[in-house]
């Protein structure tokens, strides 16, 4: 097991570019580069952050996934062909940055008639995996609220279509979504790829971890 730091801890502090340096400063083994804007999709911004990271051994990329994840799983295709378009220059700037694994949050449930189809978005799913792997880039798909990954048993009918899909567990969104993150953890067993560690203060703030009440 490797503990790092994502960049997105620095979001609106430091940019990428600014906070693998900082990383590497403090001797951070590994990090996950949240990249958050369509200009940094770009495989020519991966190559800055490759020159500037020293030895913080990038572990995996994660995009701000409502910018074209959903669309993904769209019916139309041009709007599939688009999202295949950015998802294939995402996974350039993955390989660039020799990173294993993809954080992926996927189908949104933003609207109130969202109705949970995994029958289709599984197989949809193994398509977006093999697309991933043809790059050398794992899938892994992280517990999310607002997400399809949104409650247990979402995961285990995923890994039905695609066997070798990863899993990330993330805190918080265990918390924020009302269920035991450890029902998480036990289904995604040895899929899991990364974890998401963060903490909480009695007051129910969010603080760095250690300094909270979670175990």
């Amino acid at each position: 097991m490797k503990v790092g730091i994502s960049t997105a801890t620095l979001f609106l502090k430091k940019n990428n570019e600014e906070a693998l340096p900082l990383f590497a400063s403090w001797g951070v083994p590994c990090a996950e580069v949240f990249l958050t804007s369509f200009c940094e999709y770009a495989p020519s911004f991966a190559e800055q952050l490759a020159a500037v990271r020293g030895d913080v051994e990038i572990h995996s990329l994660h995009v701000l996934n409502t910018q074209f994840e959903p669309q993904l799983y769209a019916d139309h295709p041009r709007v599939r062909a688009d999202a295949f378009h950015l998802l294939s220059e995402v996974l350039c700037s993955a390989q660039i940055l020799r990173a294993r694994n993809y954080t992926f949050h996927g189908v949104a449930r933003i609207k109130r008639t969202f109705r949970e189809n995994l029958a289709k978005s599984a197989p949809q799913t193994a398509e977006i995996f093999q697309f991933c792997r043809d790059k050398g880039v794992r899938l892994c798909y992280e517990n999310v609220e607002w997400a399809l990954c949104s409650h247990p048993g979402v995961f285990s009918e995923l890994r039905r279509a695609c066997p070798d899909l990863g899993g990330v567990l993330d805190i918080k969104q265990a918390r924020i979504s009302g269920y035991d993150w450890r029902d998480y953890l036990a289904e995604m067993g040895q899929s899991l790829a990364t974890v998401h560690v963060s903490d909480i203060a009695a007051d129910a703030k969010m603080c760095l971890p250690g300094q909270g009440v979670f175990d």
